[in-house]
């Protein structure tokens, strides 16, 4: 069979899955993406009320089963969409924001015990620029215990179920956030990525997942590591949300580092070199599901007229990668054991750090301590190990448009996997086997992207993940307009969807 062939039927079997006939939505604003239902706002033809009444019905139909929503904000909601609203790009649009950032006023768990009753005393800056581009907060997404697995299952705050099947994990960090959208709570919602946190529940829940360029992004503080690794934008059903997003959350001052992109609407004429590679940078190959994904999704690349070209790796990552990210990783972990009694103490209660927070954050922890006495100059050393790998890719990036890649290593896990009951040892195994495409570019600070091209023979959404040189969100969000448009996924739902239940 040639490829054109293979593609075709391919393009024609997921066509024939998403026509399938279903139950008529609980709503009708369920088919908008964000900017279709801020166009209702615009146009006059809805109310931001009325859109924000349905997705609070929404969400309370589908988060008893899902666990998606941890904190609701429903009166302050109400009270926003009938206020005078920002003229933003999203204006009167509902929106969740993740309860790893402040929002002032709400609860900011990070998914902790430690933190169960803490209250955000100001807006951080992706918040402020949800806000500004007329944003409708009306709740906060669920959460790992300070984001640092690949699943989000908390003890406090609970598992994070994936729409398409309830035993599956949701992703992680911005897990509950993936579940919101891809059942269809609210047309896309914030997420922070600092080691995969917005590509892996992108690529388990079906969704369009961008890991901005480091310094691209708007902030109002300082990140808590020199070797700043962590960016906030969202996850979302179409490319052109997540382009738009990412135009309202740009730095466009006399600061900004990199020429802002600015709204991204749809393709480009131009051909592009892609560079594509399965292996780890330990050189082993990924589950044979997640190889066949990304090789099907070269394939549609070249039948798009794009030269792909195979690499053993898109940089030679040397062994000690995975301890210097760790080094930079485990950090803020420390500092917290470290707190957690003046945590305790400031919040007018006694904490015992063993018995309050989860075997793999103490387990970071003393990971870190015990490298940091061996070592005093740790720190120094992987913040020169983060410029190396920039440097890098840099170079890499002088050869190549894009590199193509798995988002994650294996399909989705189940539920329990990576348990925060489990021991540190089992779930860092886990975590580094799982999360092996990812991080580099935390580390790197370069540009990525997971889009929703297919799935598993189970039924289950594996991402594609896409990469660019440092400032070059314009070349993905190219890129994936024209994917969206080869192979679409607007009316792909999972079983557990408002576009399913009447």
């Amino acid at each position: 069979m040639q490829r054109r062939d293979f593609l075709a039927g391919v393009s024609a079997m997921a066509l024939a899955a998403s026509t399938k006939p279903t139950k008529a939505a609980m709503d009708e604003f369920v088919a908008y993406d964000g900017m279709g239902q801020a166009a209702l706002v615009r146009n006059g033809e809805v109310s931001s009320l009325e859109l924000v009444e349905a997705a609070i019905k929404r969400i309370e139909r589908l988060n008893p089963a899902l666990n998606a929503v941890v904190h609701k904000l429903y009166d302050d909601g109400r009270a926003a969409a009938q206020s005078d609203l920002p003229d933003g790009p999203f204006k009167g649009v509902p929106y969740l924001i993740k309860d790893l950032q402040e929002l002032e006023g709400a609860p900011l768990t990070y998914g902790s015990k430690l933190f169960e009753h803490n209250i955000a005393e100001f807006d951080s800056g992706s918040v402020l620029r949800a806000k500004k581009a007329g944003l409708v907060i009306i709740g906060k997404t669920n959460t790992p215990e300070f984001g640092f697995v690949s699943t989000t299952e908390s003890q406090l705050l609970g598992a994070a179920r994936n729409p398409y099947n309830l035993a599956f994990h949701a992703g992680g960090s911005s897990g509950g956030a993936g579940v919101a959208v891809a059942s269809g709570m609210v047309p896309f919602a914030h997420a922070s990525d600092g080691g995969g946190s917005i590509r892996i529940p992108a690529s388990v829940n079906g969704l369009v997942g961008l890991k901005a360029t480091r310094h691209r992004l708007y902030m109002n503080t300082a990140p808590s590591v020199d070797a700043d690794i962590s960016v906030r934008l969202a996850v979302s059903r179409s490319v052109r949300d997540t382009a738009q997003i990412l135009n309202a959350s740009e730095n466009k001052g006399s600061d900004a580092k990199y020429k802002p992109t600015g709204f991204v609407s749809g393709p480009s004429a131009k051909r592009l070199k892609i560079a594509l590679y399965t292996k780890t940078f330990e050189g082993r190959e990924p589950h044979p599901d997640v190889k066949g994904v990304t090789e099907r999704a070269a394939m549609l690349c070249e039948d798009l007229g794009h030269n792909v070209e195979a690499v053993e790796t898109a940089v030679v990552v040397d062994n000690s990668f995975l301890d210097q990210f760790m080094n930079v990783w485990s950090y803020s972990a420390y500092n917290l054991v470290k707190n957690a009694r003046i945590i305790g103490l400031m919040q007018g209660r006694w904490v015992d750090p063993d018995n309050m927070l989860e075997p793999f954050s103490l387990g970071m922890a003393e990971l870190y301590g015990s490298r940091k006495a061996k070592d005093p100059d740790l720190d120094k050393k992987a913040n020169e190990y983060v410029s190396k790998v920039e440097a890098d890719y840099r170079a890499f990036f002088k050869n190549y448009d894009i590199i193509l890649s798995p988002v994650l290593f294996k399909p989705p896990l189940l539920i329990g996997e990576q348990g925060s009951h489990k021991s540190f040892e089992d779930v860092f195994a886990s975590v580094n086997e799982y999360v092996a495409y990812t991080a580099q570019y935390n580390a790197s600070g370069n540009p990525a992207i997971s889009l929703p091209l297919y799935t598993s023979p189970a039924g289950l959404p594996i991402g594609t993940q896409f990469a660019a040189a440092h400032g070059e969100e314009a070349k993905l969000l190219h890129l994936a307009y024209e994917l969206e448009e080869a192979l679409p996924w607007k009316n792909r739902w999972p079983e557990i969807s408002a576009q399913r239940l009447s």
